[in-house]
């Protein structure tokens, strides 16, 4: 039996106990006013913890994490700041993972904090901004508390029945929005190579970001573009409206862009809402490698801190800082690699720092997110170095080609020896 419960009288001591191990909804989809209310109460509660994969709300700050101590797969967005202060406990995961964790314990979830939509007349709710790992958090939580907003778009995908949930705290307040980030000339130099390896007929998965963007703005000439993405952003809105993203080539999903996540603006919630265009799925679907091999000509784009010489992939850490996360970025590689017609494109700018630290290294600074042995395509805003199927040596010539033109005498030197060897 549900209950609703005014947000003003919203005590959390009725519903957590010492000790409790809470899954939150991230990204768009997390339920600020849970959260608000979490950080407020908290310290009440000994022993309280809270999982969330990323967030953008700017309420979970080091501070906030005096009421509870955040976990995630990564230091996205906010949590960044979390993991600089070291109160950030890192969960290295795949996103494909993460939902299969939660419901065999191994990520424990006894309360699920989510955001859904107001109930439709058969008495489910929408799950509007995020997917991902939701249904599993509801089929794994003693208790489940819903933040039903009446400002979050009804989007098609999957539900939640109301008597799946134990508490529901009607609010009316804008969900999280990520504006589209500024585009530089550096990002669109980046995007030039990327783009050349989107065809017509081509899956898309990008996340969000200035590089994603640039991407997109540069598809308009393309025909018949798909999407199958752990996320999507603001800048699939344009396409579809110009008609370059049909989904009408795809063997699956024909006529359908699917998605984990919104995370944008209005412009995204209120083109999304009631669309069926557009499908939220569970990453047991966006990520599932079976699902994937069933796409034809599809592109993954991601994102990493540095890459080798050999190609390994750093997307996670620089040093003691850590940056990332790992993501779906396995997940989709390995997929777009394999993707008949398709290519795994990592795109990273070729230096960091203000230009004094190559991102092309001798040896990675951090751990190896992505193996060498999965890389397809590299791109720097100098090029792109396609790595499949060549050797260790060949693939440092190639990666110092895309590298600054400053760092290519000490990279030649490194490489001296992969060539010497032949490995």
């Amino acid at each position: 039996m549900t209950a609703t419960v005014a947000l003003a009288d919203l005590d959390l001591r009725s519903i957590l106990r010492p000790g409790d191990h809470i899954v939150a909804g991230q990204a768009c989809g997390e339920p600020t006013s849970l959260i608000e209310t979490l950080i407020e109460q908290g310290p009440q509660i000994p022993d309280l913890s809270l999982f969330i994969a990323t967030s953008f709300s700017g309420l979970l700050t080091p501070a906030a994490a005096k009421a509870f101590r955040p976990a995630s797969m990564g230091a996205i967005g906010a949590l960044r700041a979390l993991a600089k202060a070291n109160v950030l406990d890192v969960i290295p995961c795949h996103v494909s993972r993460v939902g299969p964790m939660i419901e065999a314990g191994a990520i424990p979830c006894d309360v699920a904090f989510i955001q859904v939509a107001p109930a439709d007349p058969d008495g489910t709710h929408s799950l509007g901004l995020i997917s991902d790992h939701v249904r599993a958090a509801v089929r794994a939580a003693r208790t489940v508390v819903a933040e039903v907003n009446d400002r979050v778009p009804r989007t098609v995908g999957e539900r939640i029945a109301s008597t799946e949930i134990d508490y529901a705290i009607p609010v009316s307040r804008d969900p999280v929005q990520v504006p589209p980030a500024a585009i530089t000339e550096l990002d669109q130099s980046i995007a030039a190579h990327v783009a050349g390896f989107i065809g017509d007929g081509s899956v898309l998965q990008v996340g969000v970001g200035a590089v994603p963007d640039a991407v997109l703005r540069l598809l308009g000439d393309r025909r018949d573009l798909g999407v199958h993405s752990g996320m999507l952003g603001d800048g699939l809105v344009d396409l579809v409206e110009n008609g370059v993203i049909t989904n009408a080539r795809k063997r699956i999903d024909t006529g359908v862009s699917i998605t984990g996540a919104l995370i944008g603006t209005d412009r995204l919630y209120r083109f999304a809402d009631r669309n069926d265009r557009i499908r939220l799925c569970d990453t047991a679907y966006t990520h599932d490698p079976a699902v994937l091999a069933r796409l034809d000509r599809l592109v993954t784009i991601n994102s990493a801190v540095e890459v080798d010489l050999t190609g390994q992939v750093n997307a996670e850490q620089s040093g003691t800082a850590y940056l990332g996360g790992t993501g779906g970025q396995v997940d989709f590689v390995r997929a777009g690699a394999r993707s008949p017609g398709g290519h795994a494109v990592i795109a990273l700018p070729a230096t960091a720092k203000g230009g004094t630290v190559s991102r092309i290294t001798a040896a990675l600074s951090g751990p190896v997110t992505t193996a060498r042995s999965d890389v397809d395509v590299i791109v720097t805003e100098f090029g792109a170095a396609e790595l499949a199927g060549r050797t260790l040596a060949e693939r440092a010539r190639r990666l110092i080609a895309i590298a600054h033109p400053d760092f290519h005498e000490e990279l030649d030197r490194a490489a001296r020896e992969i060539q010497r060897r032949g490995f």
